[in-house]
């Protein structure tokens, strides 16, 4: 049986939990030897558990989180902006 992207990503957590039904992980891993972009998304999931799982904290630069609804808007299509609290972002 061969699994599609779209199911890998939905496992990707329960697999860096080794939370999967054997015979499921069995094929998310089949999966992530042959396709790069599953394979991606599977290091950029383990790298923010790790970065979100310590004490640190970063500082976020002033307007960025106005800049990141406004790309997040324009990305999923909706049209819908974040009014500007500072003009030179």
């Amino acid at each position: 049986m061969v699994i599609e992207c779209k199911h890998v990503w939905n496992y990707i957590s329960d697999y860096l939990d080794d939370s999967l039904p054997a015979e499921t992980r069995e094929l998310v891993q089949r999966h992530l030897e042959h396709c790069e972009i599953c394979s991606a998304i599977l290091d950029s999931t383990r790298n923010i558990v790790v970065l979100t799982g310590d004490d640190r904290v970063f500082e976020l630069p002033i307007g960025f989180s106005e800049r990141l609804l406004r790309r997040l808007a324009k990305e999923i299509g909706t049209g819908s902006s974040m009014p500007r609290e500072n003009p030179a972002d």
